[in-house]
């Protein structure tokens, strides 16, 4: 047999232990299941990435309640309490202190910057609600991943690696869910 012969035949072989693999009952459903998990995770971290774009906290003075007695205490003390709230007048796609780094960014112009910045929270809202209901999941996560891209380059470019590192790990389980997108079986716009 010769060299190319023999690897044709290998090539077949692992052909066939791989579709008997991923045909058996149990895998298919594992596989369904594994593909589940992750498009639950994806979905959930992105619509709370983009509500979160839409907080704020706020300064209230509440009385102070003795630990001990449960009670308000007699002198009138109060204590200042931060509250977090949502409002859509809160809105802010990035924060100050990141708009200001990419505003020194040559690379980053403002005409395309601003516009990002306003649609951000809503397009994670919006990505995240379609992959959670199952309208257009290949879609979905193939905008999130180039949306999670373009925010890593914007942080390449301000060099803030954590946050790189973070997004990567983002992509990659992004590819994955999209590698296992045949495996998805509770979707109410399959094609897609």
């Amino acid at each position: 047999m010769t060299t190319d012969e023999n690897r044709t035949e290998k090539k077949i072989e692992a052909k066939d232990v791989e579709t008997t693999a991923a045909t058996s009952p149990g895998c298919s459903m594992d596989l369904t299941l594994a593909f589940l998990v992750l498009r639950g995770w994806l979905a959930v971290r992105a619509i709370l990435a983009g509500l979160e774009k839409f907080s704020a906290f706020k300064t209230i003075q509440k009385p102070f309640v003795d630990p001990t007695t449960g009670m308000e205490d007699p002198s009138g003390a109060m204590v200042e309490i931060k509250q977090k709230f949502y409002s859509l007048t809160n809105y802010s796609g990035v924060p100050q202190s990141l708009k200001d780094k990419f505003a020194t960014e040559p690379m980053l112009p403002h005409a395309v910057s601003t516009p990002f910045y306003g649609v951000l929270g809503y397009a994670l809202i919006a990505l995240g609600l379609m992959l959670l209901l199952g309208v257009g999941t290949r879609i979905s996560l193939f905008l999130q991943g180039i949306l999670y891209i373009v925010l890593t380059a914007g942080l390449i470019l301000i060099k803030q690696d954590d946050g790189v590192a973070w997004l990567g790990i983002h992509v990659a389980l992004v590819a994955l869910a999209l590698v296992l997108a045949r495996h998805n079986r509770f979707t109410l716009l399959k094609k897609w």
